[in-house]
């Protein structure tokens, strides 16, 4: 007893199912040694260890399988209370069971103990689907890869690899657990590397910010092995979001990039309003101007012409990667291309009202134009103005030049062309 007591904790099995274990061993092991038929029950001492093995019988009026009945008369000379159609317990304790009902007990009891704990490792690994567990690599077979994970072996598919990964034996490998099936031979775990929620778990990990909730991830979108796109947010102005996931000289973030085998991980600020929220989610690209449709969700962004590439990203990985994080449809284009369609009136720049300046007035009409005075009826006088004192400057030079040419010429008394 005290054997079974110390399987128990090794095992993390309750003793009494290795103690009902026993009893179900005695009784097929009473059946296989002695009679098959019979129907019997056992007891077992806790304490001590004593086992009784009783058989049941009905009682009937006249006996007619002695194994499974029992005179009405001899019932009552064990007890007067007895009547039709009870059923009594007749003590059959063997003296020995033997060494084949031994060998029997002993399989009921193994049997017992491996149900048991297979019963124990789905119900600890069935509560965790989701979560992130640490493992080593025991073998590869058929592009499989099985994981020990101490109490069982995991198994992770082919499709739930990182493509290009290669697995070594003794590798120490991270994975989230995707489901628990529970099998004929015993609890079958899956683990996955590919699955987005494993980015979220490291940096719950990595980042204490995240795991005592200050910073808060919105959303995530990944494609495994190649580029990841996280979207986090702080309720505490105070506190950076961006900063906290990418640690001093980013060790935080880089240690998830060397779990994950150099994958390229792009973290951007969360926002409420949809507009801010998709030029964040398309960064490193700068974003000139975003257009959304709460309706249809769909929104369109414009980007200056030398962005145009980053912001779609090679084979569009970028853009497809922000369209995931953000929820929303995305559509690109560049600053020539909106113009050319009429989507987009590009924004008077410092520069062009330089310029502008420059051809309508100099410096006093550049502070006309920065102080929003200048208006247009002002400026159609004014040009009209500057019209006026331009041809009667030009007729003044030409009178000059005409009275100049008189007066070098030779003069006639009767006539002087002109």
């Amino acid at each position: 007893m005290a054997a079974f007591r110390e399987l128990g904790v090794e095992k993390g099995i309750n003793p009494e199912i290795l103690f009902d274990a026993i009893e179900a061993a005695l009784v097929a092991a009473y059946k296989r040694n002695f009679n098959a038929a019979q129907n019997v029950r056992v007891t077992l001492d806790r304490t001590s260890g004593q086992y009784h093995v009783y058989a049941i019988k009905t009682v009937v009026e006249e006996v007619q399988d002695n194994i499974q009945e029992i005179s009405l008369a001899m019932a009552q000379q064990i007890s007067p209370n007895y009547q039709l159609d009870d059923t009594l317990e007749v003590e059959v304790t063997p003296a020995n069971f033997g060494r084949i009902a031994a060998q029997t007990a002993k399989q009921v009891v193994v049997q017992r103990i491996r149900e048991a704990e297979r019963g124990i490792i789905y119900e600890e690994f069935s509560s965790r689907e989701g979560d992130i567990v640490t493992g080593l690599v025991q073998r590869v077979e058929n592009r499989n890869v099985y994981v020990d994970l101490g109490r069982t072996e995991a198994i992770m598919p082919q499709a739930e690899q990182i493509a290009n990964e290669e697995y070594a034996v003794n590798d120490r490998i991270k994975a989230i657990i995707v489901e628990v099936k529970n099998s004929t031979k015993g609890p079958q775990v899956l683990l996955s590397r590919t699955h987005p929620d494993l980015l979220k778990r490291l940096f719950e990990l990595e980042v204490p910010e995240i795991h005592d909730g200050v910073v808060e991830i919105k959303s995530v979108a990944r494609e495994a092995g190649m580029r990841s796109k996280i979207a986090v947010y702080a309720k505490d102005e105070s506190v950076d979001p961006i900063g906290s996931c990418v640690g001093h000289r980013g060790f935080r973030v880089q240690a998830i990039v060397d779990e994950l085998r150099n994958e390229k991980i792009d973290i951007v600020k969360w926002s409420e309003d949809p507009a801010v929220y998709i030029a964040n989610a398309l960064s490193p690209a700068k974003v000139v101007s975003v257009d959304v449709a709460e309706s249809e969700k769909m929104s369109r962004v414009v980007v200056p012409d030398y962005q145009l590439s980053l912001a779609i990203g090679k084979e569009g990985q970028n853009a497809r990667l922000a369209a995931k994080l953000t929820g929303w449809k995305i559509d690109i284009k560049s600053e020539t291309q909106a113009e050319e369609e009429g989507e987009f009136q590009p924004p008077v720049s410092a520069d062009s009202a330089d310029e502008a300046a420059d051809e309508l007035g100099g410096e006093d009409f550049l502070a006309e134009f920065e102080n929003d005075t200048f208006e247009a009826d002002e400026a159609e006088e004014a040009g009209e103005a500057a019209d006026s004192a331009e041809e009667a400057a030009d007729a003044e030079a030409d009178g000059t030049e005409i009275a100049d040419a008189a007066e070098a010429a030779p003069q006639d008394e009767d006539k002087v062309e002109v």
